[in-house]
């Protein structure tokens, strides 16, 4: 009988399949291939024949059309075109994304570099002016393929995946329970919330997604880039009590607005952004779960003792969300 590593589409990366693939693209490789860090998709270090390694991401299949990948290609674009340190796709006679029998993959230069220190407020400043930078090129123009951050899509399809085929029995009630009421409440609070825009945003902007080198930071990996309002490219960047957070905050905003006018209004929307991915990334876990480098990366998913403290987490978050949002007004902090 096979297993999910021998049927699951990845199945088929072996060094040989990977190597090929490189070569169709163009690329005269030495058959060096080391196996990077991912999850989402499948990202390889690829050594070249006379020329420096460079890193091959394949997508996993059936997750994003190529017309989703090409915009996130083309954002990219637009955002080195405007000076700023973004590691974007390759190009080879002009195409970004390529395909090899049923994979679509593109490749990237390889660049070094270390996690910002967020602890640092000079570190904070620095950015929040490049993410103003950022998002002054994401209003420019809207996604026409990708999708939004929604409670829709982040908030309730991830509620009834994961109560209709993971939560355990005897947690069921609890969880439908509470997460009613934390959707109610999201749904209710933003239909009360100011006026603020979706813009093409990195979405997915943790430490992990920054290179930092030569005090500048690098901006990494757009594959979860969407409509977002800008505030989503912040709210990640912030830790510590509320009044740690509140002061990071200053930092970002202030060096934010030397480029781009943040909208207050947004500071609403903190809390409703962080239930959201904490509801996603647990359907997220759930839906990959018969990917074999799922259980491998994450064995303690899907436990009692997760579901367990998952449920204590989204009580926070229901709390959470009646308290006042953050503020930059510095009386305030």
């Amino acid at each position: 009988m096979k297993t999910n590593q021998d049927t699951h589409p990845f199945a088929l990366l072996d060094p040989s399949f990977i190597l090929d693939a490189i070569e169709s693209a163009g690329y005269k490789v030495d058959g060096r291939v080391t196996a990077l860090n991912s999850y989402e998709n499948r990202v390889y270090q690829i050594g070249l024949q006379d020329e420096l390694p460079i890193i091959a991401k394949f997508y996993r299949p059936c997750r994003w059309s190529e017309a989703q990948i090409l915009e996130e290609h083309q954002f990219t674009d637009e955002l080195v075109a405007a000076d700023l340190p973004i590691i974007s796709a390759l190009k080879n006679q002009q195409k970004s994304l390529f395909s090899y029998q049923d994979f679509l993959f593109s490749l990237y230069p390889r660049k070094g570099g270390r996690a910002p220190e967020l602890d640092n407020f000079d570190n904070l400043f620095i950015l929040g002016r490049f993410l103003g930078r950022l998002h002054s090129v994401g209003a420019a123009s809207d996604f026409q393929h990708r999708s939004a951050i929604t409670s829709q899509s982040f908030g309730h399809e991830s509620v009834q995946f994961v109560s209709e085929r993971f939560i355990p029995n005897d947690l069921k009630v609890a969880y439908d329970t509470l997460t009613a009421d934390l959707l109610a409440t999201i749904d209710q609070q933003l239909s009360k919330c100011g006026v603020y825009r979706n813009i093409r945003v990195h979405g997915d902007c943790h430490i992990g997604n920054i290179l930092w080198r030569d005090d500048i930071p690098h901006f990494i990996d757009f594959d979860d880039s969407r409509m977002a309002p800008a505030v989503q490219d912040i709210w990640m960047l912030l830790s510590g009590s509320k009044l740690e957070q509140q002061q990071q905050l200053l930092e970002i905003i202030e060096g934010y607005n030397e480029f781009a006018v943040f909208n207050t209004e947004e500071l609403k929307l903190i809390e409703i952004l962080r239930t959201l991915r904490m509801l996603y990334f647990s359907a997220w876990l759930a839906r990959r779960w018969d990917d074999p480098a799922f259980p491998m990366g994450f064995p303690w998913f899907n436990t009692v003792r997760y579901w367990e403290e998952h449920i204590l987490s989204l009580r926070e978050q229901l709390f959470a969300l009646s308290e006042p949002p953050l503020s930059i007004d510095p009386h305030n902090s």
